[in-house]
């Protein structure tokens, strides 16, 4: 096989999907517990994103962003609507979109006469693989091997306002945090750490970036994760939900933060591709029509509820938590192993933290099909 090993070994190859569930080669059927990592929010093939990109695609396809297009016009002013921010620059990627606000923390720095910006981040938190979001992300074994890193970024406990003060210089010019951390083990902070990071980053002129590459796109219970802590951040990233499959990240921002990019400063050639872009236009509009947003607060309150009930007092479960359908069970020992032994039970999850069991189910998927992922992970407990 050519293709690279970063991946590691892929025992199963999947060919199509309907709903919650896809299927192998081989015509096995999986409930995804997964979603794409937390990209089809929607389900597989669902019927309202396919007939917008096959009907795009009959259109037009690239023409790059030297000119306007429709879809990416309407996408724009959605996302901004709904996350009440002023301008929204397109890419392919969570990374890439974090790479835009990285550059517009820079910036903005820099514009203030700031010659070293420095932008402060979470321990356990993930922000991307490219040079700048690696340097970001709270996470030294995934750096291992990739030195020099970029310059200009700390990183504190997560959920620790004094952390952010005691780590602030007079270079400092923004604070980049995950409303909830996916990668680092779905750890949902205190309900007043937002507000007072927004407090503190108003206090010192420091721009907020709030990451919303996993917990936006309504899987956390509201569109963006930081709604719920009755703030605005100037900047938000987002991606993976966002068009259900297809490759599309955003970048939003308000307030300075909004005017920063001028001609020159910042570009893609794919970013807001035509396609992408009538994708998340369906996406977007079928989580509000269809008051998925609500449907996730819900189903998640179920499955933690459902969790703590049939795992309370088991001796390999440290914790559980979740917002949404983002879920964690943590349990006391590494164990990785549950993943090959829940793709032979026909169900797709990952581990994440070494000893987290996190499910990113689709928002769409209902109270019985949620039972049986639940039973599943809980037979997988038992089994250790």
């Amino acid at each position: 096989m050519a293709l690279m090993n970063n991946y590691g070994e892929r025992s199963v190859t999947l060919v199509k999907g309907e709903g919650v569930y896809v299927w192998d080669k081989n015509g096995k059927r999986f409930l995804d517990g997964l979603s794409g990592i937390a990209v089809c929010g929607l389900g597989h093939r669902h019927p309202a994103v396919t007939q917008a990109i096959c009907d795009q695609a009959e259109r037009l396809v690239h023409v790059s962003n030297l000119y306007l297009v429709e879809p990416q016009v309407e996408l724009a002013e959605k996302l901004a609507r709904i996350a009440n921010m002023e301008t929204v620059f397109f890419s392919n990627s969570g990374a890439e979109a974090n790479e835009a606000a990285l550059k517009i923390a820079r910036k903005y720095g820099n514009d203030k006469g700031i010659k070293t910006p420095h932008v402060i981040t979470a321990e356990s938190s993930f922000h991307g693989r490219t040079m700048a979001t690696l340097t970001a992300t709270g996470n030294d074994k995934i750096k291992a091997g990739f030195t020099p890193l970029v310059e200009g970024f700390s990183h504190v406990p997560y959920d620790d306002i004094d952390a952010i003060e005691a780590a602030a210089t007079d270079q400092t010019v923004a604070v980049m945090i995950e409303p909830v951390q996916g990668e680092g083990g779905v750890h949902v902070p205190n309900a007043s750490y937002l507000k007072a990071l927004r407090a503190l980053c108003d206090k010192h002129e420091w721009l907020l970036i709030t990451d919303e590459i996993q917990t936006g796109n309504g899987r956390t219970g509201t569109y963006f994760a930081f709604q719920q802590a009755g703030i605005l951040p100037d900047v938000v990233t987002t991606a993976k939900g966002l068009a259900n499959g297809m490759p599309l990240g955003a970048c939003l921002a308000r307030g300075a933060a909004a005017t920063i990019l001028q001609p020159g400063t910042h570009g893609s050639t794919f970013g807001g591709n035509p396609i992408a872009c009538a994708a998340a236009n369906a996406t977007v509009d079928t989580i509000e029509s269809d008051k998925l947003c609500d449907h996730a607060k819900a189903l998640g309150e179920y499955f933690l509820k459902t969790f703590g009930e049939k795992l309370a007092n088991n001796p390999h479960v440290k914790d559980i938590r979740g917002l949404g359908l983002m879920i964690g069970v943590e349990l006391t020992a590494p164990c990785a192993d549950i993943v090959p032994k829940a793709m032979e039970r026909g169900i797709l999850l990952n581990v994440t933290a070494g000893n987290t069991i996190r499910l990113l189910p689709p928002l769409v998927m209902n109270y019985e099909q949620a039972d049986s992922l639940i039973s599943a992970v809980v037979e997988l407990i038992a089994e250790r």
